[in-house]
């Protein structure tokens, strides 16, 4: 079962956040094989992170409440809430296999809530723009509930054009990097 984890930064947690970094990435590292996608929001500065995004595989709910939980920036306080969802993926690749993932570009998270009737089900044109894209489900796997894209676009208006405006409560968007450790 795949899942969205979207921890947002507390403000003024900057210092604990950098303190831990070597933390969260051992932990991380615990859950390479079933990573699909992850990096950290960043704020318009370009360098200051707002939260960190995770797309994992994970065999059922309670090993995802387990990741989102268990990991030592949420532990220690670093974040403010936690976004966890499951998520179907649409592109059926890891963003280390997407053309868009290797050049130097603008990159976002774009995050869509909705209810009702499902939208945006089906993978946009310029697919190679996109590094991951899917819907994000109730508890239950087959109900929608919005959808959260990771893309390649040349500014924020055209990375939540993604997404149908009329079919969702809120469009968030985010500067994105591709995270984990230095090779």
């Amino acid at each position: 079962m795949e899942y969205l984890c979207y921890h947002r930064d507390r403000s003024g947690s900057l210092p604990l956040r950098d303190e831990l970094l070597e933390a969260h990435w051992s932990y991380m590292d615990g859950y390479a094989k079933e990573m699909i996608a992850r990096g950290p929001t960043l704020a318009d500065d370009g360098d200051t992170p707002t939260g960190s995004i995770h797309i994992v595989d994970l065999p059922g709910p309670a090993a995802a409440r387990a990741f989102a939980f268990d990991e030592p920036n949420y532990q220690a306080g670093v974040y403010r809430d936690v976004l966890l969802r499951r998520w179907r993926n649409l592109l059926g690749r890891t963003m280390w296999d997407s053309p868009a993932i290797t050049t130097e570009s603008s990159r976002y998270l774009v995050i869509g809530l909705g209810s009702g009737q499902a939208a945006d089900l089906a993978v946009p044109p310029g697919r190679d723009d996109l590094i991951a894209y899917g819907p994000l489900l109730a508890d239950d796997g087959t109900t929608w509930v919005g959808t959260a894209a990771l893309v390649r676009a040349p500014d924020p208006g055209t990375a939540r054009a993604l997404l149908t405006p009329a079919r969702y409560a809120d469009i968030e968007v985010h500067n994105w990097q591709p995270g984990g450790r230095s090779s």
